[in-house]
């Protein structure tokens, strides 16, 4: 079986901030990182048009993030996955992606989590691929077969000023 994934990190939040979120993961997203997402999600519509289930982490910014993506690039209502939350190993991620029957997700994530999930797909380790996405960037894995490190395959990264553009250009 062919699985697409594409690793979504969050759009920008506030700098991490104790006195105003003691707990971390409650710290929003940016008036001006929905702002520029929401044009970044529109142009990546155009790339992928369509995607069959979108997990995301709970933490606010990521949750934020991927409920821009099913209101703007008309992706499924995301899907609370533990697993992509910030902290976590992941490895992780690759129990929760075998368990899938679909053929195309979207992980809405942090960093270093999904370049250290795209190194340990694509390279077989988890430092073995050296790039990190930008807030708001994309990156898609194609792994054809079993879901295990370095089955998968680097197809594209891009950033959001790139998604921006080609909503822009629409």
């Amino acid at each position: 079986m062919m699985l697409r994934i594409y690793l979504v990190r969050h759009a920008y939040a506030g700098h991490a901030d104790a006195a105003k979120w003691p707990d971390d993961s409650a710290r929003p997203l940016t008036e001006d990182g929905i702002r520029k997402f929401r044009s970044a999600a529109a142009g990546l519509r155009r790339l992928v048009p369509d995607v069959e289930v979108v997990l995301s982490s709970g933490f606010a910014r990521a949750w934020a993030t991927a409920e821009l993506l099913h209101e703007v690039a008309r992706w499924p209502s995301p899907r609370d996955c533990p697993a992509l939350e910030a902290g976590k190993p992941a490895s992780g991620a690759l129990a929760v992606l075998r368990e899938l029957k679909e053929q195309s997700v979207a992980l809405s994530g942090h960093e270093p989590y999904l370049s250290t999930l795209a190194s340990l797909l694509c390279a077989g380790s988890e430092h073995g691929l050296r790039f990190q996405l930008k807030k708001g960037g994309v990156a898609a894995v194609e792994v054809d077969g079993e879901i295990a490190p370095g089955s998968g395959r680097l197809l594209w990264a891009v950033t959001p000023k790139i998604l921006r553009r080609l909503d822009e250009s629409s």
